[in-house]
């Protein structure tokens, strides 16, 4: 087996799945969203609010992107910034009635997404897949 190709079959993997949320996410009739919007609103649907540091740090980009992907989400209105109440130079993101209405649909096409990756593996070659994943993730850390 060849193995000169796989950081162009990793972009390639990318560039498919972003493909199949984008086209999950239109059957549903959800448009603006894009797969990038995906960590934050993960984080989001798990703990609202949060800073806008914590939300950098968990999805793992730095905090100018956060900013742009979150003006995004608020412009399509399933988040608003807030001031802290308790330390008014922290910036609080919350999700809004619109955006909490969209884990259902964010769970649906999820686990389709991993359906659709995963479809004929085991559970062990899952989570060898994974494993190896992370291995080559943490070699370029």
């Amino acid at each position: 087996m060849k193995t000169d190709h796989i950081i162009a079959l990793i972009g390639k993997t990318r560039e498919k799945s972003n493909a199949f949320i984008l086209w999950k996410l239109k059957e549903l009739g959800i448009e603006g969203l894009a797969p990038s919007h995906g960590g934050i609103l993960v984080n989001l649907f798990r703990s609202s609010p949060l800073s806008m540091k914590e939300l950098a740090e968990r999805v793992g980009r730095d905090k100018s992107t956060i900013t742009a992907l979150v003006n995004k989400l608020i412009k399509l209105g399933y988040v608003e910034k807030r001031k802290d109440p308790s330390d008014s130079r922290v910036t609080l993101i919350a999700l809004t009635r619109e955006g909490e209405e969209l884990k259902p649909d964010f769970e649906y096409v999820s686990a389709k997404l991993m359906s659709t990756t995963f479809r004929g593996f085991s559970q062990e070659e899952k989570e060898q897949v994974v494993r190896l994943l992370e291995r080559i993730h943490g070699n370029f850390s």
